[in-house]
């Protein structure tokens, strides 16, 4: 009986060669995703010997795309994206509106009429999802403040390109028909539709979802509960596209957040992480298929402002934003460094262009070309973040400039009682933990100050008359505004080892004889900063484990003490 074997051999070539190649780039201390990359071009239509098929390659890579921002979404709740507001909504905007009209301008320099231009420019603006996500991940962000502005603004991205692939069918239909007919119902239904689907996923999905994966896991069976994690990812995702015309990634993304109303949603994202990762890397591979490489050698000069553009243009201009919005410069800097490369979205938005009859082939290469070469530039650029800052500190009329304000909110008011500024506890981190932390030495009447990088929190503490600073307690200015110096014990309620050690040896700098306690969410995190003598270390899963000890203890003494 014959068989097509056009699945089978796609995804057998494309995770096998990737193996190999991505086995090679760790060799030469590459990042792995660059063998990836390779991978795909090897395996393209455009280069000789095996031609993987690339339309099933780019069905995998959507639900590596799905997948991701699933997991993602498990992760997150509404709270926590409402509270990056401020900055995720006008920075994506303003970075997308500015970094589009550059790479617009360009393309209009390449030849391009001047609306096949805009759309040249504006799929230059968005950053991918999955290579944002990884490179979060890598660096142990993904449940940091910075992290959640960076998913903020991949959701903000994500709705503008919506809106853009709407209007682009019309834009094509008026200039090449002289109609603008059905233009202005068809983007009002959309945000229509945009609006009830987040409603229902807001009425519906947060009560059914939870119920269903709690129901799921209640019969035991552990690939019976894979198996509906990743249906109802998947599901949720194709029935938000088909229903409400959102992205496939938009609607995994809410799915993942509703279901994290579920107790049992840490075991879903552990339950998918493997097949998160296989489809990432298919979602590599399948970008290098899209590459002609004849172009890198036709047009070298054409490619390289393209690359400029998206690495030095986006990134600037997302830094700018950012710190221009009150945020410390290493958080600013990491959102221009993961935003500075382009992906999926690039690519759909140029396939309905030219369906459309906006762009032409030779832009699409141009696209797929810059997002090849950043996508591979992007884990060497965050690496560079850390250099990039020292570079800045160098130069004293630069650093003034990036990391001095007038923010109100990156000092203590002159007005703050001198009595709770001396011997205090400086709590930096105010999540779940610090602020339960806050509430109890409330109540027990010991002074403390706030530290943390979110505004709204900071703001919001202010308004009860408690000493906050916003900022990032990794800079020195920041430890000095709460008044470390004089503090009798630091707090870091933050979940990332490596910044609690920098945190730890700027006070101690500052206070010699101040006492550190850090939170850990590893073994191996906590071994490591006991090792370092950096303070008192608390690991989650222990320290819950001694308190239930101790509550099972004491009711059972109880009890043999009642008779």
């Amino acid at each position: 009986m014959p068989h097509d074997l056009n699945l089978i051999t796609t995804i057998a070539a494309s995770l096998g060669l990737a193996t190999l190649l991505g086995l090679g780039a760790a060799r030469l201390r590459m990042p792995p995703m660059i063998g990836y990359l390779l991978a795909g071009v090897i395996l393209g239509p455009a280069t000789p010997g095996f031609d993987a098929d690339l339309k099933l390659a780019s069905q995998l890579a959507e639900i590596g795309i799905m997948l991701m921002m699933f997991g993602v979404g498990l992760h997150f709740s509404i709270d926590d994206l409402l509270e990056v507001k401020r900055v995720a909504i006008p920075g994506a905007l303003v970075q997308i509106a500015v970094s589009g009209a550059l790479a617009t301008i360009a393309g209009h320099a390449f030849g391009f009429p001047w609306l096949s231009a805009a759309v040249f420019g504006l799929s230059l603006s968005v950053a991918s999802t999955v290579v944002v996500l990884r490179a979060l991940e890598s660096r142990h962000l993904l449940d940091t403040h910075t992290g959640r502005i960076a998913v903020g603004w991949l959701v903000v991205e994500d709705v503008v390109m919506i809106l853009a692939l709407v209007l682009l069918p019309h834009l094509g239909a008026i200039f090449g028909e002289g109609s603008s007919a059905g233009l202005g119902p068809a983007l009002a239904w959309t945000v229509l539709k945009l609006v009830a689907f987040v409603l229902s996923m807001l009425v519906i999905g947060k009560r059914v979802l939870p119920r269903l994966l709690w129901m799921i896991g209640g019969t035991g069976s552990r690939e019976l509960f894979t198996l509906s994690v990743i249906a109802i990812a998947l599901g949720v995702a194709f029935g938000a596209s088909r229903l409400f015309d959102v992205s496939f990634a938009l609607g995994a993304f809410f799915a993942g957040m509703m279901m994290r109303e579920s107790e049992l949603s840490h075991r879903a994202a552990e339950e998918s992480l493997p097949l998160r990762d296989a489809f990432a890397v298919l979602f590599f591979v399948s970008v290098g298929m899209l590459l002609d490489p004849a172009t890198l050698v036709e047009q070298p000069l054409h490619i390289a402002v393209v690359v400029a553009l998206i690495v030095f243009g986006k990134m600037t201009v997302a830094t700018i934003t950012v710190r221009a919005l009150g945020y410390p410069l290493n958080t600013a800097l990491t959102i221009g460094a993961v935003d500075a490369q382009i992906g999926e979205f690039s690519f759909i938005l140029c396939a309905i262009a030219i369906s459309a009859g906006l762009l032409p082939e030779s832009a699409r290469q141009l696209v797929v070309a810059g997002a090849l070469i950043t996508i591979a530039l992007n884990p060497l650029l965050l690496r560079g973040i850390a250099p990039l800052q020292d570079w800045v500190r160098s130069k004293s009329r630069l650093a003034r400039f990036m990391e001095q304000s007038a923010d109100p909110l990156a000092e203590l008011p002159m007005s703050t009682d001198q009595r709770l500024l001396t011997g205090q506890v400086v709590i930096v981190g105010f999540g779940r933990v610090g602020r339960r932390l806050a509430e109890r030495l409330r109540v027990e009447g010991i002074p403390f100050v706030v530290a943390d990088q979110n505004r709204e929190r900071i703001e919001a503490l202010r308004a009860q008359g408690l000493p906050a600073v916003c900022g990032d307690a990794v800079e020195p200015a920041t430890l000095i505004q709460a008044h470390v110096a004089r503090a009798a014990m630091m707090v870091v309620a933050l979940p990332d080892a490596i910044d609690a050690r920098k945190m730890i040896e700027v006070a101690k700098l500052l206070n010699p004889k101040i006492l550190c306690v850090v939170r850990t969410h590893s073994d191996d995190e906590a071994e490591l900063l006991r090792a370092e003598r950096v303070g008192e270390v608390f690991m989650g899963e222990q320290e819950l484990a001694r308190a239930i000890g101790e509550h099972v203890v004491a009711e059972m003494r109880a009890r043999v003490a009642a008779g």
